[in-house]
Formats: C-alpha cells, structure tokens, sequence
C-alpha cells in the first residue's frame, strides 16, 4: 500500500515538474529570481525530450510500483500518461523533437520578455 501511494506520489511531482518546465517561465514573469530554478529545469526537460531520455523519476515509479506488486511499464512518464491522451497513436521520436522544440519555443519566448523588462529598467 504504502508502495503504490509512493509511485502515485512520484506520478503527481512528476507532472507538477513537467508544468513547471513547460509552463514556468511564466511564473519568471511575476518572480524573476524564479528563473534560477527553472531555466535549469526548462534545459533538462527540453534535453530529455530531444535526445530521447528517460527522466530519472520514470524508473523510481516502477520500481515503486513493483514493489507494490503492480507491473510497471516500459517507456517514459510522457509515453505512458500523456501521450494516449495527446497523441492516441504513439510515441516516436520525431514526437519528442516536436515536445522539445516546443518547451524551447515557450520559454524562449517568455525570457525574452523578461530580457527586455529587465534591459528597460536598467542595473
């Protein structure tokens, strides 16, 4: 039992992390000092999805998951709980480019905002 509430709980700070990848630079906005935590993590992300990488918190929900007596599942997080609901017919690699590209893309956009806010206000 407590096995199963582990691998769920890594399932939660797993998506919680993706978000923040994905969608953190916009919290960047509000808290600039935030960027120290997320560009890091945006350049992971982005870096997992383009190379094909398994995120480290893949193989630790398994594991937990094993341990509960469940199966675990070959695969990444994002093939496993996201992609059936994004992309029904599978994963590819041409996939995880298109992913990688787009995390590139988001936050690329929103630092540049916050490159320019900062250029206007000066040292």
């Amino acid at each position: 039992m407590l096995a199963r509430v582990a691998a769920d709980l890594v399932v939660l700070v797993h998506f919680g992390f993706i978000l923040f990848v994905v969608l953190g630079g916009f919290a960047v906005l509000r808290w600039p000092r935030l960027a120290w935590l997320h560009l890091p993590a945006a350049a992971w992300g982005a870096w997992i999805e383009l190379v094909g990488g398994i995120c480290p918190l893949t193989p630790l929900e398994n594991l937990l998951r094993r341990a509960a007596g469940e199966q675990g599942y070959d695969g990444g997080f994002i093939e496993q709980y996201l992609l059936p609901v994004i992309y029904p017919a599978g994963y590819t690699p041409e996939v995880g480019m298109v992913l990688g590209s787009i995390v590139l893309g988001i936050n690329g956009a929103v630092y540049a905002v916050v490159w320019r806010r900062r250029r206007r206000r000066g040292p």
